[in-house]
């Protein structure tokens, strides 16, 4: 079984960027001020030109005015055409980064479920074998410890030696699921951080935090669950850092730990976005990949959090309700009727 890789603070294994809007191409770039520069200086250099040499050349007549004001516009004209075509060409080839992680992220969600569906019959067939072989063992030792029964000779007639040795205590097996587990706990801040993700590919100490967190079993069953449901939510243009959640007392998301649902604990489903909440639904109904994948995360959230309770402060559980994975919970728990 090959181990899976670690994200890295390039930020391309666990597809960072799409968790956030990309960056709004409203500001200056360095292709505009380019284009400004030049156009200044080309403008500078007709205008010098104008003054010092141009009022002799006979342009007095409208036709020659045009043709200086031709003369004049189209270099800038051009200037700004090739800008624009610069700054087009920028986002195009972030779109693309963007739509090929989209596509890597979906491969990998499926691959996992499709390995998940085929190994599921295999280990259910495999724990009948190892049951009935136990079976089949138990009622051999009792069968031989029946047949010996009969012809014992009374423990007073034993060796002394063999009534008071000690049974050797059979040393524990590595094979069992908790093997290789038994890594330091996480502590609460960084699992916080975690479940945000990185802002951006240097986001270094977010990509530290999130590290930590994969080191953990169950929390990193989260995380990679988060991952895959915020990055299907991304492809319609859903982005948690839009949406702008009512905010829920800490007692409210302690009841949802300790099992309660429903009307009780409505406020935690704070997420008020319509076209958010009309997508995901539409999504939800149409898309058997998509609701999969959220139904897996909304129980990996609520298993996880059930623990994280028991030792979390208030302040703690309140600067959890803010990552991006709790405002995703809020958008999947209110579509699913989790808080009906």
């Amino acid at each position: 079984m090959t181990e899976e890789k670690q994200p890295d603070t390039g930020g391309s294994a666990m597809g960072v960027g799409l968790f956030v809007r990309p960056e709004s191409e409203d500001g200056m770039s360095s292709g505009d001020i380019i284009a400004i520069v030049v156009s200044c200086l080309w403008l500078a250099m007709a205008g010098a030109f104008w003054f010092f040499v141009g009022r002799g050349t006979g342009t007095d007549g409208p036709l020659g005015s045009l043709m200086v004001l031709v003369a004049i516009a189209l270099p800038v004209a051009l200037i700004w055409v090739a800008a624009i075509t610069l700054r087009t060409a920028r986002q195009m080839r972030s779109e693309s980064r963007r739509l090929q992680a989209a596509i890597d992220s979906m491969r990998h969600a499926y691959i996992n479920q499709a390995q998940a569906s085929v190994a599921r019959p295999s280990m259910e067939k495999r724990l009948d074998e190892i049951a009935m072989a136990t079976r089949q063992t138990e009622s051999a030792v009792v069968t031989f410890t029946s047949s010996r029964d009969a012809g014992m000779k009374p423990a007073t007639l034993l060796p002394a030696a063999t009534q008071t040795a000690p049974e050797e205590e059979q040393p524990a097996l590595a094979f069992g699921p908790e093997a290789g587990l038994t890594a330091a706990p996480v502590p609460s801040a960084d699992f916080i951080k975690a479940l945000n993700f990185p802002d951006s590919p240097t986001d270094k100490d977010g990509f530290r935090a999130l590290r930590a967190a994969l080191e953990d079993h169950a929390m990193a069953k989260l995380i990679r669950a988060a991952q895959d449901t915020l990055t299907l939510l991304s492809q319609d243009g859903i982005y948690m850092d839009d949406l702008k959640p009512d905010r829920a007392r800490p007692e409210l998301w302690r009841r949802f730990a300790q099992g309660e649902r429903g009307r009780p604990i409505a406020a935690l489903g704070g997420v008020r976005d319509r076209s958010s909440l009309a997508l995901t639904a539409g999504r939800m109904r149409q898309d058997t990949i998509f609701r999969d994948a959220a139904h897996h995360f909304l129980r990996q959230f609520d298993k996880t959090f059930a623990g994280f309770e028991k030792t979390a402060t208030d302040q703690e559980i309140a600067a959890l309700a803010e990552t991006r994975t709790a405002r995703a919970f809020m958008l999947l728990g209110r579509v699913a009727g989790i808080f009906d």
